[in-house]
């Protein structure tokens, strides 16, 4: 008994060093007391909040881990995700950065992910870990070691090169004194939270002695395919059609703000769990999109306003879903109308938009909600104090 509780720690403290060196760090780092405090945690609360967030991600995580190794980002980053979103794609913070590996606006349109009125992809949790593994890769060959990615990450590239400066080394050791603050407090918890991370996350006998042991093989043995779909595609046909129930289709599918795919892409990419793969396969044939949104005929007197008021739609997304540059239309013009009442609700209360009402004015909008005239013209672009009831105003990214 002895003899074999010798062979799993050393066999376990070596699996340890491994995972450090995949990071670039040292091996005194092994007895950290402040990340040996995270990981050891402050009992049975702390390991189900970990427990919780594994059996939440379990379909994401192979993708994840593939993908992670194709950009020849160390897979032990998975644990970066959790420590910034609990693996939870709509996870949302104060700063505006969003999703699973949570990224601000601007990083997320540097890297490729595309925020608009159809689709946020920071929430795509595919593409998002691309963008993300390109970002690691990119300040990985900046800074020469994971671990400094993995502040980087954190704090931002500049901050960490003034805390390198500052210190004379990139020694971690050096750069985590408490006395000296090279680097803010969050920062220098960060890295130890996502070591006592993956330290827990792939110690076995950690998995073996808890009611979750099942997540040992539950992580490799479900996943996800990518099919694609064609524009205005509606996510409650497909699910119907795999046999699906359509709110575990849309876990898979936050990044996408309605029901249907964006209009403008000829396809579409989304995702369906890979034991669907067969169904959709034979079932799906993609269908005329008359038949699932209204088509309206352009006759005499028509505007996209009053079209909009007689469908209950605003008339940006109507501009949106048919790819219309301008407000202008042709007789017998053939518009697309995307008429599901509770995705129009949807779109029309969510806290980054206004719906214009009788009486309302710039103004009183800024007023209302804490923001300056002169950025919701600049988000809108609008030349004029000029707008009309039904306009939909963006207010914030």
């Amino acid at each position: 008994m002895l003899l074999s509780a010798n062979l799993y720690y050393t066999s376990n403290h070596n699996k340890e060093l491994l995972l450090l060196e995949s990071f670039d760090i040292k091996p005194s780092f092994i007895y950290d007391p402040i990340m040996n405090k995270m990981r050891s945690g402050d009992g049975n609360s702390k390991n189900k909040i970990f427990f919780r967030a594994m059996e939440d991600a379990y379909i994401f995580i192979p993708a994840i881990k593939n993908i992670l190794a194709k950009y020849n980002v160390p897979q032990e980053f998975l644990y970066l995700a959790m420590a910034e979103s609990n693996f939870s794609t709509k996870a949302y913070s104060s700063k505006r950065a969003t999703g699973l590996w949570q990224f601000m606006p601007y990083t997320a349109k540097l890297f490729g992910l595309k925020i608009d009125e159809y689709v946020d992809e920071r929430k795509d949790f595919i593409k998002s870990t691309k963008a993300a593994s390109k970002y690691l890769s990119s300040l990985h060959k900046r800074f020469g070691k994971w671990y400094l990615a993995a502040i980087a990450y954190n704090c931002g590239g500049g901050r960490l090169s003034r805390a390198i400066q500052k210190a004379g080394t990139d020694d971690l050791s050096v750069l985590l004194d408490p006395r000296k603050k090279y680097l803010p407090k969050e920062s220098r918890f960060y890295i130890r939270k996502i070591v006592a991370l993956a330290l827990m996350g792939n110690d076995e006998q950690f998995l073996l002695h808890s009611e979750y042991e099942y997540l040992l093989n539950r992580a490799n043995a479900y996943s996800v395919s990518t099919v694609k779909v064609p524009s205005g595609e509606s996510l409650k046909r497909i699910a119907s059609l795999i046999n699906m129930p359509v709110k575990e289709l849309k876990k898979l599918n936050r990044h996408l703000k309605y029901d249907f795919v964006p209009p403008y892409a000829k396809e579409y990419d989304l995702y369906i769990p890979y034991i669907k793969l067969s169904e959709f396969k034979q079932n799906y044939k993609s269908e005329d999109i008359k038949n699932i949104y209204k088509v309206h005929i352009v006759s005499n007197g028509d505007n996209l306003w009053n079209i909009g008021r007689k469908y209950k739609v605003p008339y940006k997304i109507i501009m949106g879903f048919n790819s219309l540059k301008t407000p202008r239309l042709k007789l017998k013009q053939k518009l697309i109308i995307p008429i599901d009442k509770k995705h129009i609700k949807r779109y029309i209360s969510t806290k980054s938009y206004h719906l214009v009402k009788r009486g309302d004015s710039l103004r009183s909008i800024a007023k209302a909600h804490k923001v300056s005239i002169k950025s919701i013209k600049a988000y809108n672009n609008l030349k004029t104090n000029l707008i009309k009831v039904g306009d939909r105003l963006k207010l914030y990214e």
